[in-house]
């Protein structure tokens, strides 16, 4: 399945990238991203400046998506009630991926070439991002991505706001560990981030004392967890690490706890579980489990308060901020600093002054490195409550400089 939406990807990829030059024709006033105009053709024409919103507001990845898109249009309303960027207020377009790879990169292109958008931010599942990239690279455009990921990439066209790896997956098993858990099981959705993670995970494993008991994958938006659960049941693992994305966490979990298995007696580690996919699936099959991430609606700070009661205020009190969430928030404000310091719109320019640039996040204070474009973050383990908010059980204590291809871990030398 997923090699035949492999090559539709690359077809329509390959279709589309070959019509921006047609369709930069009909340019208005742009600000090009090279002198050349060789580059992304943005329209600073009017009063107003485009960004492309890209998020599955249909299909398995909605549960997640939706409120990513929800937090950056609060972002833009913000900094337009502020006076904008540059004296122009922002004007979002938004498309839906429809949690479908192929439709991402068409939208991708579509956003570029045809609404000359200034940035995109979006995608969640790395086969979105992975499918969107040639098209970014291609036309010279910016992505900010806000999700965590696998690590081991790196593109000049995208930023990075949620956590690599050993912001993330790393801190998680270094966590379990700690806890005296020499085993795990692994559980992930069946696409490029899953399986990357798990290599990962596995070669820590090797490094560190700890056993992996078993491996399975199933199908992205899958209902159907008996088998797995009754594997990893069999297996008798200290704790599962879960890689399940999009609404195949609410089937999971409720396999799990008809089996009989616990929190308190197999946890499980969950990394794209956040508070609103808490309150789909229901805290009657997640209270006491954990997950890794970032941030949390719980994070304390003044920034985080503000963020929470802007949210609420929008969109009702009785919906929860999250980390995917609250990482797509901060790109929009790290674009408008970048914009701002390079002085211009052109993409290389705001490229070139990325580097450095500070943001005092609801998750606490983050950095952009410039080279890598990722930026700094703090590691945090939260424990899932009856009320479905997560609380903190452990952090880094300081922000983690990214380190994408883990290049300072040495059992990851063989990785990538």
């Amino acid at each position: 399945m997923f090699s035949n939406r492999g090559r539709r990807t690359a077809a329509i990829v390959a279709a589309l990238t070959a019509t921006v030059v047609l369709t930069a024709c009909g340019a208005k006033t742009t600000d090009s991203a090279t002198a050349g105009g060789a580059g992304a053709a943005i329209d600073t024409s009017g009063s107003a400046i485009k960004v492309g919103l890209l998020n599955s507001l249909s299909g398995t990845m909605a549960i997640s998506e939706v409120t990513v898109k929800n937090s950056l249009l609060l972002a833009v309303e913000e900094i337009n009630a502020a006076g904008g960027v540059l004296g122009k207020k922002i004007e979002p377009i938004s498309e839906d991926g429809a949690s479908d790879w192929p439709t991402f990169a068409e939208k991708s292109q579509k956003l570029i070439s045809e609404d000359k958008v200034a940035a995109v931010f979006g995608c969640w599942t790395s086969a979105s991002r992975k499918a969107v990239l040639p098209v970014f690279e291609k036309n010279k455009s910016l992505l900010f991505y806000p999700v965590q990921y696998e690590g081991l990439e790196q593109s000049p066209y995208i930023f990075y706001t949620g956590a690599t790896t050993n912001q993330q997956i790393v801190p998680g098993l270094d966590y379990l560990k700690a806890q005296g858990k020499t085993s795990v099981y692994l559980v992930g959705s069946d696409y490029v981030f899953p399986r990357t993670a798990n290599k990962i995970i596995k070669a820590y494993a090797e490094a560190n004392g700890m056993k992996v008991l078993g491996e399975d994958y199933a199908p992205l938006g899958s209902t159907e967890f008996s088998t797995i659960v009754n594997k990893v049941k069999a297996a008798g693992a200290a704790a599962v690490f879960n890689t399940l994305n999009g609404d195949s966490n609410v089937a999971f979990f409720k396999e799990y706890k008809a089996a009989g298995l616990t929190a308190g007696g197999m946890p499980v580690v969950s990394v794209s579980i956040a508070e609103e996919e808490v309150k789909s699936i229901g805290t009657q099959y997640l209270a006491g489990q954990l997950t890794a991430w970032n941030y949390y609606q719980t994070t304390e700070g003044a920034a985080n308060e503000k963020f929470v009661k802007a949210y609420k205020a929008k969109y009702g009190e009785d919906k929860p901020t999250s980390d995917p969430m609250e990482a797509a928030y901060v790109s929009v404000y790290l674009w408008k600093a970048m914009v701002e310091k390079a002085g211009s719109f052109d993409v290389e320019k705001v490229k070139a002054a990325a580097g450095g640039i500070t943001f005092d996040a609801p998750e606490g204070k983050v950095t952009v490195d410039g080279t890598t474009q990722h930026i700094s973050k703090t590691a945090r383990i939260g424990r899932i409550g009856d009320d479905g908010l997560i609380t903190e059980v452990w952090n880094s204590g300081q922000a983690i400089t990214p380190d994408p291809y883990l290049k300072g871990y040495p059992w990851a030398s063989g990785l990538s």
